[in-house]
């Protein structure tokens, strides 16, 4: 018997409908290429029930919080098979914004109350791919962690039980386990902002913006990612919200992982890293315009987000700040920018994407460096941090209230081959304990206009509070006290 085995479903079933089918199974992660372009989209893939799962509420300074990861995928190693799409099972999950901290000693929000982890992460070995393109999908099966004779057998059980539940006549019931808890926000939270909102008053949001205007002419910093947290009380469960948000803002690097009592749902427009035969491609947004949906006004906004100077410098920024971080470890001359400050145009906005790439070399022991090398050198995103990255995250912590969390961190696989693929958390709802959680921001530099700034998170958050329809009116943002 030849592993991973290999099934080929016909005709290829609807993915909405498969994460329905087993949104019932532990760990479900879902990477949804909702979005579909030439260039991207092109895949997706979803998996449940690992065989190992590594969770870590937070790491020291110091230590490396991959140390189990490195140590899986040395284990567990499978050649891809050719012709598939690229994830066939390896390491799967969320890396929260916070995880940063690992590698930089930073200071630390005061408030918390969601307490998701900074790592949580398992091993699959099984996937459901889809080839989008060529309307085709497979189900792939490893049959790790056993070895030789026994591995044939769970590969082949593993299967059976994928192709028994895409065949089973109903689809999977999920908990409504969506009980609102007042108890869970901060005091200073609730009492300030009131439960829902935002985590700054508009009039706050403003002078904060302002502040770190006075820090970048004092020449402490030259760009800072400043965002606001947006919270609704849960209505429906998790499931049903995403399924309505890969509809209403498709994304080719949408997401949905749910792990025990919280749920990851991603519509992000933001690749942020990917490793495919060595080769890394990294693609910074930055530069924002809210679409009118008037074909020649659209036209016109394009125009104008291509044109802007501030905008271009953002992304120019980001663009150099990245060129940094890979040539870390990737090959002396290696690094390109094959696209640079392109306009990008979604559901509801307009974006400025550049594309970064290098090769990865060996380390200084002649090891051929992995994804893990990669992501402690560049994690989190620059393009949702600022410019210097240290510095921009030491004036995150200050000015904003609340932890990010899974919010401008990232959902990611890395497969048995070690090819790779993650997004940036933006454009995302964070649901638990009955609440949900959507954070927005923007780029702030020495000619930003704080009112202007404001007004383009809120640009960003429409596609995403579109979503949330089924509650009945939900507090708008512009409305928080």
């Amino acid at each position: 018997m030849s592993l991973p085995l290999i099934h080929k479903l016909e005709p290829p079933p609807d993915v909405s409908e498969t994460l329905r089918r087993f949104a019932d199974w532990p760990n479900v992660v879902l990477f949804d290429s909702a979005s579909r372009r030439p260039e991207l989209g092109r895949y997706s893939f979803l998996a449940a029930d690992p065989f190992e799962f590594e969770e870590l509420s937070s790491v020291p300074f110091g230590v490396d919080p991959f140390a189990r990861l490195r140590e899986w995928t040395q284990r567990f190693t499978s050649e891809a098979v050719p012709n598939l799409p690229p994830f066939q099972g390896g390491a799967a999950g969320l890396l929260s914004y916070e995880l940063g901290g690992a590698w930089e000693e930073l200071p630390r929000p005061a408030i918390n109350e969601f307490e998701l982890p900074w790592l949580a992460v398992g091993l699959y070995d099984w996937v459901i791919a889809w080839d989008h393109e060529l309307g085709a999908a497979w189900v792939i099966s490893q049959g790790f962690p056993a070895e030789g004779v026994a591995r044939e057998r769970r590969a082949a059980e593993r299967m059976q039980s994928v192709i028994t539940r895409l065949n089973v006549g109903h689809v999977s019931n999920v908990p409504e386990s969506f009980q609102h808890t007042e108890d869970v926000l901060h005091p200073f939270i609730r009492s300030t902002f009131g439960a829902g909102g935002s985590n700054f008053s508009r009039g706050e949001y403003l002078r904060v913006v302002e502040r770190v205007i006075e820090y970048i002419r004092a020449g402490d910093i030259f760009q800072v990612n400043l965002s606001q947290r947006l919270l609704f009380p849960a209505r429906e469960d998790a499931l049903s919200l995403y399924l309505r948000l890969r509809e209403l803002n498709p994304a080719p690097f949408a997401g949905y992982f749910a792990h025990n009592d919280w749920t990851i749902a991603s519509a992000s427009p933001e690749r942020f890293v990917s490793v495919q035969d060595g080769v890394v491609e990294t693609r910074p947004i930055k530069g924002t315009r809210r679409r009118p949906h008037r074909p020649e006004a659209d036209l016109f906004t394009e125009d104008e987000l291509r044109e802007s100077e501030k905008d271009q410098a953002e992304n120019v920024m980001i663009v150099d700040l990245l060129r940094n971080d890979l040539s870390k470890v990737c090959s002396p001359g290696s690094i390109r920018v094959p696209s640079l400050c392109a306009v990008e145009t979604y559901e509801t906005v307009q974006h400025l994407v550049s594309v970064v790439s290098g090769t990865l070399e060996p380390d200084s022991t002649g090891r051929q460096r992995t994804i893990w090398d990669l992501l402690s050198a560049i994690f989190p995103g620059g393009s949702i941090t600022g410019a210097p990255k240290v510095r921009a995250m030491q004036i995150i912590a200050e000015l904003e209230p609340t932890v990010r969390g899974p919010y401008c961190g990232s959902l990611f696989y890395a497969s048995f081959d070690g090819s790779a693929d993650s997004n940036i958390l933006i454009r995302t709802f964070t649901i638990r304990r009955g609440w949900i959680q959507c954070c927005v921001g923007g780029g702030i530099v020495a000619q930003s206009d704080p009112v202007a700034e404001y007004e383009e998170t809120l640009h960003k958050a429409a596609g995403m509070l579109r979503a949330l329809s089924p509650s009945p009116n939900p507090q708008s943002p512009t409305t928080a006290p």
